[in-house]
């Protein structure tokens, strides 16, 4: 009894790795081992039905964090609304999910993290512009996929019951409205209610013939060329859109197309490792510090970090919170002290390289004395240099690189092109990878692929600000004028946290669904 007391405390989280994520849970080894096999699966089959060359690592693993309740959520973003079950975070510090494990009784963010994942490999892989409709009707396909890690076996072309519901119950928004608008454009309640599951609906009779998969790789060839959606749609179909209309209602009436792949899918390999009591503490509070803190909540946020932290003294994930807590939201000094302190047990430690980097960088930007301020940008330089030794493959490193060139002479040079390239193919969600590196390629002359840069942003239905300004941006490049300044506000990531659509009445085991074998 007394040997077992004297045990070293042990923390709930576990942390997976495979070829391409990183997986934390505070649940069992065999769950999530088996997650993670889910989910190598799920980005196999996207691949292998994309046509995706099947490579065994990407530029950039994508963590998740799994938790077991909406409490371990709100740790992260204390703003979820209350039927958030799952959200994903592209910012500039980290793109990761959060997503709640399911507790047996059907609660559960793996549809959420699905969708979301679909769309964060759709942005990693497919470098063109795609309607809004045809971005969340792809991720609405996949995210109903039936993955068997046991026999090794994917199911596509399920439905979800709850935008089944809304498609055999109630008025679909016109398609010339699904065609041309994305999410936020829509005015009633109706057309927001059904415009995700009649998106899912037209993927999935596209994909239901090789034939239909011909006609939308035409439409979306035709649309990414600039043709108007609705023609583009027309005389890929050789339909008119009341014809479509109606070849998707007798559709719901049919035995849907259901595809299943097995065979296709290598058991990964995964480690598991227990992670050091501090993550009980900390480890979801470091990500809530990634994503961006309301003003009125940054001292006591600061504070918490600091408190939590001094319990675990040389820890280096409390080192990195408190360091990263202290410059941004309390203490500078304090932090400052901390990201030291971590660079003398770790030389190496990437992130707190980086943090120190963006310090310099923002002394820099607060320096009366011009001497003083270059002084502080060399000293950013050093610490950016051995970030880059440490961890090439880090997008941080690679913008924090290219921020710090922007102040100088030359820029932008063929170098600072291929670093903002390089951190565009490691992190292609964010905007604020996308902005700098539209804005130095039109400054050298190449105003096209600026353009083929801003588009998928453009076009992003939950682009919010980003988007708004990808489209003024392409304005100004077309017309040939003078591109705007980038505001801290265009390049606010967006947190997608998509909520289920609730119906007027929950469907009964009666109510009207599509048929499926």
């Amino acid at each position: 009894m007394f040997a077992a007391m004297a045990q070293p405390a042990r923390a709930d989280w576990l942390r997976a790795e495979s070829e391409r994520f990183i997986v934390y849970s505070d649940g069992g080894e065999r769950a999530l081992r088996d997650y993670v096999q889910k989910l190598e699966m799920f980005d196999r089959v996207m691949q292998f039905r994309s046509g995706v060359a099947i490579t065994t690592e990407p530029p950039r693993k994508l963590p998740i964090y799994l938790v077991r309740s909406r409490s371990g959520l709100q740790r992260v973003h204390p703003q979820s609304g209350e039927n958030v079950v799952g959200t994903y975070f592209p910012t500039e510090e980290d793109i990761f999910a959060v997503a709640i494990r399911s507790d047996g009784n059907g609660v559960s963010g793996d549809e959420v993290l699905m969708h979301e994942y679909a769309h964060h490999f759709m942005l990693g892989n497919f470098p063109g512009s795609y309607p809004a409709w045809f971005v969340e009707g792809f991720a609405e396909y996949y995210a109903t996929a039936d993955i068997d890690v046991r026999d090794r076996e994917v199911v596509l072309g399920g439905y979800n019951q709850n935008r089944a519901y809304w498609i055999m119950a109630e008025s679909w928004l016109p398609l010339d409205v699904l065609l041309t608008k994305r999410p936020g454009e829509l005015r009633t309640s109706s057309q927001r209610a059904t415009y995700y599951p009649v998106a899912w609906l037209l993927t999935h009779w596209f994909y239901a013939t090789p034939e239909r998969q011909q006609q939308l790789q035409n439409y979306l060839t035709a649309v990414a060329q600039g043709q108007d959606s609705i023609a583009a749609m027309q005389q890929a179909t050789g339909m008119t859109l009341d014809q479509l209309r109606s070849s998707l209602r007798r559709y719901t009436r049919e035995r849907l197309s259901i595809t299943k792949i097995s065979g296709q899918f290598p058991t990964a390999d995964v480690s598991v490792e227990r992670l050091p009591p501090t993550a009980n503490d900390l480890l979801l509070i470091n990500q809530r510090l990634k994503i961006g803190v309301p003003n009125g909540d940054r001292a006591a946020l600061g504070e918490e970090v600091a408190r939590l932290a001094a319990r675990h003294g040389d820890d280096p994930l409390a080192l990195l919170a408190a360091g990263h807590a202290g410059l941004h939201f309390g203490d500078r000094p304090a932090g400052e002290r901390a990201l030291q302190r971590l660079l003398d047990i770790d030389p190496d430690h990437v992130e707190a390289l980086q943090f120190l980097a963006q310090e310099r960088l923002k002394q820099a930007r607060e320096a009366e004395e011009d001497d003083q301020a270059q002084a502080l940008r060399v000293q950013a330089r050093g610490y950016l240099s051995r970030a880059y030794a440490a961890g090439q493959n880090d997008y941080r490193t690679l913008m924090l690189l290219s921020e710090l060139r922007r102040t100088q002479p030359g820029y932008p040079n063929d170098n600072d092109l291929l670093t903002l390239g390089l951190a565009l193919d490691r992190a292609p969600q964010l905007a604020a990878v996308r902005f700098p590196y539209a804005d130095a390629l039109v400054k050298t002359g190449k105003p096209e692929e600026a353009i083929a840069v801003l588009k998928p942003l453009a076009n992003n239905p939950h682009g919010g600000t980003a988007s708004i300004f990808a489209s003024r941006m392409i304005a100004s490049i077309e017309m040939g004028q003078a591109l705007p300044e980038i505001t801290q506000d265009a390049e606010a990531p967006q947190i997608s946290e998509p909520e289920p659509d609730t119906p007027p009445q929950t469907p009964s085991e009666s109510a009207p669904s599509p048929a499926s074998e």
